[in-house]
């Protein structure tokens, strides 16, 4: 029998698949599904009953106002999730990544964006044969697996910030209840960085995290207090044997001696070194061409840099065409 590649658009009629990458689970549709603005698209390729690979993308719509555009972007956090033999995975991967760059193309998507590829090479022919270019990237990841307290790894300086925040009143705690997030959102959307991620979800993307993923153990909120009030916090997800920060920020500017942003990684790299996970990565730390000062923050947490790629593609014909042309 031929194998088939099905296209899910609808929480409603997915199956259930295998599989424990929480990037392209089936829980994680659901979540892009309710959030406004996100339209969610999960690939499965099978061999009759069998499930040999899937792939969740997620269409995002951005707008902004200064100055005014609007786009839609496709974005999938990693090439997919496999179950076959390696001698199938490079048909099965052709097959994903065909039919995502249709997808996109059909959805009116200005970019497709393939990010968080565990190694720089992972699935480099199969991008280029569907006229992808890549870009270098950086990742940033802690090793958990160290004896004693995580803190040991940390430069000096950051030890100092840790011992001063807690003197000074700072506490660190994951949240639950829904309007603990709310307020939590309404601070972090103040205060994030654009420079980090030029794409902030719609707010109730995170009220939605507490029925789906916190609920599950697939993701924590953690927030810095002062005096009960919400200055700074970090969003971590769960996926394999890592612990990734999706999104961090805080009021550091104003409360400085607390260093809110600073306390609560360093409670989630606590908690994620307790539940016995391997690594800690962050998100968006940026490229290798120029100076990142988020990258440089989070290397203080006594991480080390590893080189990845990600891979675009354009649905302007000729832009994409120069990219490639550039990139290659």
């Amino acid at each position: 029998m031929p194998i088939k590649l099905t296209s899910y658009y609808r929480g409603s009629v997915l199956p259930m698949l295998p599989g424990n990458d929480t990037f392209h689970s089936t829980t994680l549709f659901h979540l892009y599904e309710e959030t406004p603005g996100c339209y969610p698209v999960l690939l499965v390729v099978s061999d009759g009953d069998e499930v040999l690979g899937k792939l969740l993308a997620v269409v995002q719509r951005i707008v902004r106002f200064l100055p005014f555009y609007a786009i839609r972007r496709c974005v999938s956090y990693g090439p997919g999730e496999f179950f076959c033999a390696d001698h199938q995975r490079e048909e099965v991967f052709k097959l994903l990544m065909s039919e995502l760059t249709s997808y996109a193309n059909r959805m009116d998507c200005f970019v497709v964006e393939v990010r968080n590829l565990p190694q720089a090479l992972t699935g480099f022919a199969i991008f280029k044969q569907n006229n992808y270019f890549p870009v270098n990237w950086m990742r940033v990841r802690n090793s958990l697996s160290v004896e004693g307290k995580i803190e040991q790894t940390f430069s000096p300086s950051r030890r100092r910030q840790i011992r001063r925040a807690l003197k000074n009143g700072a506490e660190t705690m994951s949240i639950h209840t829904k309007a603990e997030i709310t307020e939590f959102t309404e601070m972090l959307k103040r205060n994030y960085s654009y420079k980090i991620r030029k794409h902030f979800p719609n707010d109730k993307f995170f009220s939605l995290m507490k029925d789906y993923l916190v609920e599950g153990r697939l993701s924590k909120i953690f927030v810095t207090k002062l005096h009960e009030k919400i200055i700074g916090g970090c969003v971590c997800i769960y996926s394999g044997d890592t612990a990734f920060v999706w999104f961090s920020g805080g009021m550091n500017k104003t409360h400085i001696l607390q260093s809110p942003t600073v306390i609560a990684i360093w409670t989630a790299l606590t908690d994620a070194q307790q539940r016995g996970y391997r690594y800690l990565e962050f998100l968006d730390v940026g490229t290798p061409f120029r100076k990142h000062g988020y990258r440089d923050f989070v290397l203080r947490f006594g991480g080390e840099q590893i080189s990845t790629r990600r891979w675009f593609h354009f649905r302007w014909k000729w832009l994409n065409q120069l990219c490639v042309s550039f990139y290659s």
